[in-house]
């Protein structure tokens, strides 16, 4: 390629980038409003709670107070919450309230009660408005067992969440009546996962 081939490449880039710069900022100068959004991560692939705990993370690095409510993995010892446990309980309340999987703990009655516990806690949190950001991993799985009222979550969260303050809902088969009413609503697709193949969860990468 000669030098003036190469030249009129990155001129044309150039006018390219510039013309895409203009219209990002146009669209940029009409969105000036501040909101706490209703966040929800669906669907079968992984990367649900990592998507989450990253939201946690960036909280933390920029100084707001943050919260996570676990309704499931609760009795798992996950790097995240060590991590959060040992190094930011300044800035970021962690409470494991579920004890595993339904088909662990082999106890309808007890997973009940330990959603509610969750969903207790969950409300004073999100109630508190020097709290930006609550994390309620897993959620979705005990909506959809039934161990919450859904009826209740959404009225909650459209009546009683403080206008800045960001709710982040996680697991798959998320209620349609939830991705309705939130505000960003990301879907996980599945395409690939080890698992299929006999390989395990391991550490760094599943907790």
């Amino acid at each position: 390629m000669s030098d003036s081939t190469e030249q009129a490449e990155l001129d044309r880039h150039a006018g390219k980038m510039a013309k895409k710069k203009a219209a990002r900022d146009r669209m940029m100068e009409g969105k000036s409003g501040e909101k706490g959004l209703v966040i929800v991560h669906t669907g079968a692939g992984k990367g649900k709670s990592s998507s989450g705990f990253g939201m946690i993370l960036r909280c933390i690095a920029h100084g707001m107070p943050c919260a996570v409510v676990q309704f499931i993995k609760g009795a798992w010892d996950t790097g995240e919450r060590r991590l959060l446990t040992e190094n930011f309980a300044d800035l970021c309340q962690f409470h494991a309230m579920g004890e595993g999987f339904t088909w662990e703990t082999q106890d309808k009655a007890r997973d009940i009660a330990a959603a509610r516990a969750g969903w207790e806690k969950a409300k004073e949190l999100i109630r508190d408005p020097s709290i930006r950001l609550v994390l309620l991993d897993e959620i979705n799985i005990a909506l959809r067992y039934g161990y919450l009222d859904l009826e209740e979550v959404l009225a909650f969260l459209r009546d009683e969440k403080p206008h800045l303050t960001h709710v982040v809902l996680t697991g798959r088969n998320a209620a349609e009546a939830l991705i309705e009413a939130a505000d960003l609503v990301t879907e996980m697709t599945l395409v690939k996962h080890p698992f299929r193949s006999g390989i395990k969860a391991q550490a760094g990468v599943e907790f």
